[in-house]
């Protein structure tokens, strides 16, 4: 994986550089050892400006590697180069980075703002002082999502698999993207410790890192199943791209909120109210309507914490029972 450097002007790359209008700065990382030694180095205390995001300074928008596919994240950069344009302030784009990553970078106030799955979103926010606020959250188009601000977590086999049920993947190897993941963790481990399935069940669990390279396990034999977020598997199927037509969905569990757009608990509120008020109003924008129709959404929309009561009371059942890591 490659990391891009900074550049306050136009960056064209091929599926992971994306154009930033207007001067827009776009600061790029695509996860791997590189990504983690040039994050060492934006955080050092040389590198990283106050949290506190003063007038004229950027907002740091970062999105997780594991929260749309691969091919999909041009179009979230070319929507936090709407938001520049929308709010007046500049955003930074930061993606590829693990949720770990993302969310000690929330709390530090080294980004202001992310694109982040549930459960991290719950970690963050479920302490004596949360480190975030909710801003909104996505609205996918496709029949399936009801016109409502929900997803799965699809259990994936090969197309021309045997395996009919969960209980046929007993001894198999089994892929996830995140230990934080609700779709591809969280959610899988409760569906587990929901048919007793605790006591060693797959023969062997990787990490790959994203759900588009669990997708990518799957379809090339690398592992025999894995759970992966449906935003991903169907942004995948529609834009005919990656393997995801290469897999089957053997059952889905849900349907839980989806990833929300956070914002630090150190951005001030007027620059984040600017930021919800310029994501729930795209869709009656004809440039921001054009962005949603290509990243598949409908709209964004305000949702509340208790939207994410779900996936608090799947990490607290795993916890409760002690099966806390899939195996």
């Amino acid at each position: 994986m490659k990391f891009l450097a900074r550049s306050t002007a136009l960056l064209i790359g091929l599926a992971s550089a994306f154009a930033f209008a207007g001067g827009t700065a776009l600061w790029l990382f695509i996860g791997g050892p590189e990504s983690e030694a040039a994050l060492a180095a934006e955080r050092s205390p040389a590198a990283v400006s106050s949290p506190e995001t003063a007038a004229g300074k950027p907002i740091r928008l970062a999105m997780s590697a594991a929260y749309v596919s691969e091919l999909g994240t041009g179009v979230y950069s070319r929507i936090s180069s709407y938001l520049t344009e929308k709010t007046g302030v500049q955003i930074e784009f930061v993606t590829g980075l693990a949720y770990g990553t993302i969310n000690s970078m929330l709390e530090e106030g080294t980004v202001q703002s992310g694109f982040i799955c549930g459960l991290p979103y719950v970690m963050l926010h479920d302490t004596p002082q949360p480190a975030v606020h909710l801003v909104a959250a996505p609205v996918m188009k496709i029949a399936r999502y009801q016109g409502k601000p929900q997803y799965f977590s699809d259990l994936i086999v090969r197309k021309d698999s045997p395996y009919k049920t969960i209980h046929d993947l007993k001894g198999r190897t089994y892929a996830y993207n995140d230990e934080i993941s609700h779709a591809g963790y969280n959610q899988p481990r409760y569906r587990m410790l929901e048919l007793g399935l605790t006591q060693g069940f797959f023969g062997k669990v990787l990490r790959s890192g994203s759900h588009e390279e669990s997708i990518r396990m799957v379809a090339t034999g690398k592992a025999d199943a894995s759970f992966v977020d449906s935003l991903v598997l169907d942004y995948d199927r529609e834009k005919g791209i990656g393997h995801a037509h290469e897999v089957r969905v053997l059952e889905s569990s849900g349907p839980s909120t989806p990833g929300p757009l956070v914002a630090s608990s150190q951005l001030p509120v007027e620059l984040r109210n600017k930021l919800q008020q310029a994501l729930v109003t795209m869709h009656e924008d004809p440039e921001g309507r054009k962005l949603l129709d290509e990243a598949l959404l409908e709209r964004f929309v305000i949702v509340q914490d208790s939207a994410y009561d779900d996936i608090r009371a799947m990490k607290d059942a795993a916890e409760k029972a002690g099966f806390t890591v899939i195996r």
